[in-house]
Parts: C-alpha cells; structure tokens; sequence
C-alpha cells in the first residue's frame, strides 16, 4: 500500500553477478536527487549489498519507529535502505 504513494519506480535487475547493478542504482539515484527529485534506493542484495558503502554511509544504521524501518539519509533528497545495515558484520553476507 505505501508503494501506491511513489509515482515512479526503477528496477536495476540482471540474472548475473558483477555487472555493475549496484554502481548503476547508486548513480541513478544521486543523479536524480542532485535534479531535485526526492528520491530513495532500496539494496536488497542479500550477497553483496554495495550501496551503502558506494553512497558514503557505510557505517550509518536504521533505527525502528512506529511506522516502521526507517532508511538512512544521504542528503536532503536521497535516503537508502540496503540490507546491509542490518547484517551484524560484514562478511555476514558473504
């Protein structure tokens, strides 16, 4: 039901590894903030989620509130949720 609210979604999807998925969402997503739009990434690698460190916030973490998750700001327009804030190290990924 929240994603109802978000007038446009980009998916950044590959059957392969190593492509440059994550480089390209980050990008994307900084591009589009540093435009003026309000806009969010959301990393759900669960093998090597990358974003986090790619966008500088690497040792930032989500905190829980009442509406739920919330993710981590990068800058006034930007936030991310990646699955890596939430492995207790990083080789817990691996």
């Amino acid at each position: 039901a929240r994603m109802a609210g978000i007038k446009y979604k980009v998916l950044v999807l590959s059957g392969k590894g190593g492509v440059g998925k994550s480089t390209v969402a980050s990008q994307l997503a900084l591009a589009l903030s540093d435009g003026g739009s309000d806009t969010g990434l959301l990393d759900i690698d669960i093998c090597g989620p990358s974003a986090p460190r790619m966008l500088g916030v690497e040792a930032e973490e989500v905190r829980q509130a009442g509406t739920g998750w919330q993710p981590v700001w990068v800058g006034d327009r930007l936030c991310v949720m990646s699955i890596g804030f939430m492995l207790p190290t990083k080789s817990d990924a691996e």
